[in-house]
C-alpha cells in the first residue's frame, strides 16, 4: 500500500453536503484502488463482510444493519450472486430470503479484508490518530441525523 503524503489543494465548497460527498468519493476511490487485486470494491467487501459476520441473515435484516434500502441491497448483491460468492435461499416463509457466503465468498472476503487492513493503516497514518478519532466521532454524529 502506498503512503499518502500530500494534501490535495482543492478549495472547499460553501456547501457542507458537497464537501462531505467529495471526501466520500475520494475515500471510496482510495479503498477501491487498494482492494483492486481482490476483485472486490469496498462496497462489495463491506456487504460480504456483514454476511460473513452474521453467517446467515435475511435481506431485510442485512439492509437494516447496513443502513441501506432493500432495493439497493438487492442490486448490489446481484453481481456477487452471479460470481458465486453468496447464496440466496428461501427463508422461514415465502416472503423472506436468507443470504450466506459460499466457500468462494469466504475466501474472497478474507483476501479483501487483508488489503482493507493495509488501506486502514495508510489512512490512519495520513490523518493521524487524533484527527482520525475526531473524524470518526463527527461521522457518527452526522449519521445520527437520520435515525
Amino acid at each position: 500500500m502506498k503512503n499518502i503524503n500530500q494534501v490535495y489543494p482543492k478549495d472547499s465548497s460553501p456547501c457542507n453536503c458537497m464537501n462531505i460527498r467529495r471526501a466520500s468519493r475520494a475515500v471510496t476511490q482510495f479503498y477501491d484502488e487498494a482492494l483492486k487485486p481482490s476483485g472486490l470494491t469496498i462496497s462489495q467487501m463491506g456487504l460480504l463482510r456483514h454476511i460473513k459476520v452474521t453467517e446467515m441473515i435475511t435481506i431485510s435484516d442485512l439492509a437494516k444493519m447496513m443502513r441501506i434500502d432493500r432495493t439497493t441491497l438487492n442490486r448490489n448483491m446481484k453481481p456477487l450472486d452471479d460470481a458465486g460468492l453468496l447464496v440466496i435461499r428461501s427463508g422461514e416463509d415465502s416472503r423472506t430470503r436468507q443470504i450466506s457466503l459460499t466457500d468462494e465468498g469466504k475466501v474472497a472476503v478474507d483476501n479483501a479484508w487483508k488489503m482493507w487492513g493495509e488501506a486502514q493503516s495508510s489512512l490512519k497514518e495520513y490523518l493521524g490518530k487524533e484527527d482520525l478519532g475526531k473524524l470518526t466521532q463527527l461521522l457518527a454524529k452526522l449519521e445520527a441525523i437520520i435515525p
